[in-house]
């Protein structure tokens, strides 16, 4: 019998017996692999575990077992099916927009013209820019209704001045987010770009392709499991999107901008409600592991594709 084997045998507990046999075979990557999960999943166990009490901070003493109540409560509310129809439009406009603006800049710098690689730099700049900067910045300096640039811009043609945060605040928001996400899909795109042989562009223009039947038949076949790891990511991380609201519109007018993170962060630190929040917590989370595991499954398939 082998050391662990031994170990094993004389441990009365099953369970630990085989994370002790674990351990002496996986002894290089267990403390990294142990780490991450103490520093995830014991969390996330831990919020499991609050939304199923009924527990709010203002009321301490009315504390107890809920069981399922808080979910069948969260998904019969209106503030919930609001905010998740919010994040469902958020998150999939933006990404859709920051999709296509993200190939168009893509195919934009891949061409040779002088100054290249300086045009690249600044597009990538926006990406770089600190979430809560942007928002201000968009907020105060390009949306202001009084002196911002882009309402200037509309007086001179014309146009009459726009309260973006007051009268269309999705689309406002929408366009902050397209703003710091076309960027970084653009990087991701011109990676794949760059690994399409210039031969097979060259091809088709001698074959007498027009520019666009190259675009559509070679160039989007080709990038196509590169647009889908822009969705992927872009998605998972704009379900998550709370700082723009926050800056912004804080969730208004009325719930108009209110999507799924910033109304846990309401339910938490305004109504003091830990149970709810948690509750409302697992489920986004639950929504976000769905949508992953479909694409992280779809993607082999169209790397192979792509082959």
């Amino acid at each position: 019998m082998t050391q662990a084997e031994l170990v094993a045998a004389r441990t009365p507990f099953p369970i630990v017996s085989g994370v002790v046999g674990w351990i002496k075979r996986n002894g290089l990557v267990a403390p990294a692999i142990i780490f991450a999960v103490v520093v995830t999943q014991a969390p996330f166990a831990l919020t499991i575990w609050f939304s199923l009490q009924k527990w709010n901070l203002l009321r301490p003493e009315n504390s107890r077992f809920n069981g399922l109540g808080n979910y069948i409560d969260i998904l019969t509310r209106g503030d919930f099916i609001s905010a998740l129809i919010v994040t469902v439009i958020l998150t999939f406009s933006s990404v859709a927009a920051a999709l296509i603006i993200g190939i168009g800049l893509a195919e934009l710098v891949n061409q040779r013209f002088p100054g290249r690689n300086i045009v690249r730099t600044l597009l990538i700049t926006p990406f770089l820019v600190m979430p809560v900067v942007a928002a201000l910045g968009w907020k105060t300096t390009l949306l202001n209704p009084v002196f911002g640039i882009v309402d200037w811009l509309m007086t001179s043609v014309g146009l009459p001045r726009i309260d973006w945060f007051a009268e269309y605040p999705l689309i406002g928001i929408i366009t902050i987010i397209v703003w710091r996400w076309a960027p970084f899909m653009m990087l991701i795109l011109l990676a794949g770009l760059q690994a399409l042989s210039d031969e097979v562009r060259e091809a088709s223009k001698v074959d007498g392709a027009s520019p666009s039947q190259e675009f559509r038949f070679i160039v989007l076949p080709h990038l196509k499991s590169y647009m889908q790891l822009c969705v992927l990511l872009g998605t998972i991380y704009i379900l998550a999107e709370f700082d723009t609201i926050y800056m912004t519109t804080q969730g208004g007018p009325g719930d108009r901008t209110t999507n799924l993170p910033y109304l846990i962060y309401q339910q938490v630190f305004v109504s003091s409600d830990v149970g709810h929040a948690s509750a409302m917590g697992v489920l986004v989370v639950v929504i976000v592991y769905v949508f992953a595991s479909y694409f992280i499954k779809l993607l082999p398939q169209l790397m192979k594709g792509n082959q």
